[in-house]
């Protein structure tokens, strides 16, 4: 029955149907061909002719459609497959039994060659002759590299063995290693760019715009300024002092057109043309006065005058004077009597460790008159002065000259005796006593006269100048050393060699000079200032500066903050008026200093040029005349010397004739 069932649906036109062409439907109602079969036919085998079936390529021959289409070779065992494509061409080698494309995407495995485009591709090892890649290649490796481009590793390039050989230029910011091999390099060179020409083996500073320029010394004075008045009428006793607080002079004098009083000025420099100008006069002492000795006494910004009074019985006086910078005005405060007997040769000095003024004289008691010093303090509040004891030396004593050594705390006091030999002693100042040492002969039994002095408290000596007698009157200078209570002198230096009187000297601390001004009766009587330099025992003297002819009654200051002498004289070429003249020595200054010495130039520069300078650690060949194995210092004028100079600043060690190797300390 069931058989029957399942043949009777062959029955059924939706089925099975025949038309009258015999066109057999399988599920179709409408066969358009033999067999029409609407759904799937499967078979074991196809045999016949498929050129008509769609949907294949026939024979060996693929054509791609459009989208992604996968080939999928297993096997093959006749005919051949000759092309095969997606989106581009494949070719299948048979002998090779390899694919080609024009295009690859995806990952490819195994060995592939002729690959082109730019794939993505992770690669091994390569065994090439030549690669030539336009991009970069990142390597942790490479055995051999022929780049003419840039190679960048992520450690360094190592080469071993053999060594780098590279035409060209090879930059780097930093070098290691040895260099002792180099050639063409120079130890210890840098370039500068030159400010001024500089010499091949001039020595060479940094400039503060980083230029370099040669050390250089510029030379000013010595040199005077115009005379200028500040009394006009016959004045003597000249005397002068500087008020180091306000920056003033003060010169006191004996006005002979004002019924000789004891008269003061105060004075302002003026350094840029080396000029003077005072404030009005003030008497301090409406008598005849002589002697006059002025001193400042800074511990109390005050100015002391000591002079022999005429109109009170030639008694020692001494009167204290407040100075007003703004007018250029003094005033002073009631005299006070150090000595009450007839007083001759007044002279004075600060002591600057007790804060007191030191006054020497030559007074009327005793045999053949006696010297005495005395001290005396300052009272700032009522301008007043006291006096301790007075202390006599002896008799037969003349121009007693006090000179304060501040090195060793001692008071110095020189004088001549009736037969004009050179005596001084040392004392002791303690508060208003002064104890003396005993006598100790500085010119033997050559004629001393005309003395004066100062302290050289760079060196700490003692110098004094005086007219030599047993030299032909010749102006001379000897250097004092005190040790103790007692003083010992070096050897006599002239500074004019002619006949000399009234004597001043001063200490121009900042150029570390001694300056004396003098009378030269060689020279019409002319006022003249030298200057000198202290050396051990000895002094040595630079150039004479001529202030006028006919001068004398000369007193001179140091100005400190001007760096100028201030010289009061009586102008014998001007009717003897009271004149001062502003002096200054002969000085020097150096763009040299402690830090900014750079080395040598170890060729010629121009200026504006970029040159080689031989800095420390270099060694330098432009020298001539050293002596091997010494140190040679930088001087002022950029010369070397074995010698320090001011500043020291070292410049290296000879280490030939010719050669120094650069250091500094």
């Amino acid at each position: 029955m069931t058989r029957a069932r399942e043949l009777a649906k062959l029955a059924n036109p939706e089925v099975f149907s025949v038309d009258s062409s015999n066109n057999v439907g399988v599920n179709s109602l409408t066969p358009d061909a033999k067999l029409d079969v609407v759904g799937v036919v499967s078979a074991t085998q196809y045999f016949g002719d498929g050129s008509n079936l769609t949907g294949i390529v026939a024979g060996a021959t693929l054509n791609a459609s459009s989208g992604i289409q996968r080939l999928v070779v297993t096997s093959q065992t006749s005919g051949s497959m000759t092309q095969a494509a997606t989106n581009a061409d494949i070719a299948y080698n048979t002998s090779t039994n390899t694919l080609s494309a024009t295009n690859f995407s995806g990952t490819l495995l195994g060995n592939a060659t002729g690959l082109q485009g730019t794939p993505s591709i992770t690669v091994q090892d390569v065994a090439a002759e030549k690669v030539s890649i336009a991009g970069t290649i990142s390597y942790e490796d490479v055995t051999n590299v022929n780049s003419v481009g840039i190679i960048t590793a992520n450690k360094g390039i190592k080469v071993p063995n053999y060594g780098m050989t590279v035409t060209g230029v090879v930059t780097a910011t930093s070098y290691q290693g040895d260099g002792s091999s180099l050639t063409g390099v120079e130890s210890g060179v840098s370039n500068f760019v030159a400010s001024g020409a500089i010499g091949n083996g001039q020595t060479v500073v940094i400039k503060t715009d980083g230029t370099a320029g040669i050390v250089t010394e510029t030379v000013t004075g010595p040199n005077v300024g115009s005379a200028v008045a500040y009394n006009t009428s016959v004045t003597q006793s000249n005397s002068i002092a500087y008020d180091s607080t306000n920056n003033r002079v003060v010169v006191a004098y004996r006005d002979q057109g004002n019924s000789y009083y004891g008269t003061a000025r105060v004075g302002t420099v003026d350094p840029s043309d080396n000029s003077i100008t005072f404030g009005s006069e003030v008497v301090f002492n409406t008598g005849d006065s002589d002697n006059i000795a002025a001193t400042y006494d800074p511990s109390n910004d005050r100015v002391v005058i000591s002079y022999n009074d005429n109109g009170n019985n030639d008694k020692g006086t001494s009167i204290v004077g407040d100075v007003d910078p703004s007018n250029n005005s003094i005033t002073f405060g009631s005299e006070v009597v150090f000595n009450n007997e007839t007083t001759y040769d007044v002279k004075s000095t600060y002591d600057s460790t007790n804060n007191k003024v030191i006054i020497s004289f030559r007074n009327s008691s005793g045999s053949g008159f006696s010297v005495a010093a005395i001290s005396g303090t300052v009272n700032a509040g009522n301008n007043s002065i006291s006096f301790g004891s007075e202390v006599s030396i002896g008799g037969n004593l003349f121009e007693p000259t006090p000179i304060y050594d501040s090195t060793n705390q001692k008071l110095v006091l020189i004088c001549r005796n009736q037969n004009n030999y050179g005596k001084a002693y040392v004392a002791s100042v303690n508060g208003d006593s002064i104890s003396f040492g005993s006598e100790q002969s500085w010119s033997g039994t050559d004629q001393a006269s005309k003395l004066s002095g100062t302290f050289d408290s760079t060196n700490g000596k003692v110098v004094i100048g005086f007219r030599d007698g047993g030299n032909n009157s010749y102006g001379t200078a000897k250097v004092g050393t005190v040790s103790g209570n007692g003083i010992t002198f070096g050897n006599g230096s002239v500074f004019e060699s002619a006949t000399t009187e009234d004597h001043s000297m001063v200490y121009n601390s900042t150029l570390q000079k001694v300056v004396i001004v003098y009378r030269d009766n060689g020279n019409s009587g002319s006022g003249t200032a030298v200057d000198g330099t202290v050396s051990g025992t000895s002094i040595s003297f630079g150039t004479h500066t001529v202030l006028e002819n006919d001068n004398d009654k000369i007193s001179s200051a140091y100005d400190s903050t001007n760096d100028r002498v201030v010289i009061s004289l009586r102008d014998g070429g001007n009717s003897n008026y009271g004149t001062s003249f502003v002096y200054r020595s002969r000085g020097s200054s150096t763009n040299l200093t402690a830090e900014n010495y750079i080395g040598i130039a170890a060729e010629a520069i121009a200026n504006g040029a970029t040159g080689k300078i031989t800095t420390v650690g270099g060694i330098n060949s432009g020298q001539t005349g050293l002596t091997t194995a010494q140190t040679y210092y930088v001087q002022n004028n950029g010369t070397l010397a074995t010698s320090a100079g001011n500043p020291s600043v070292v410049a290296g060690t000879a280490v030939s004739n010719t050669k120094v190797l650069v250091w500094k300390s």
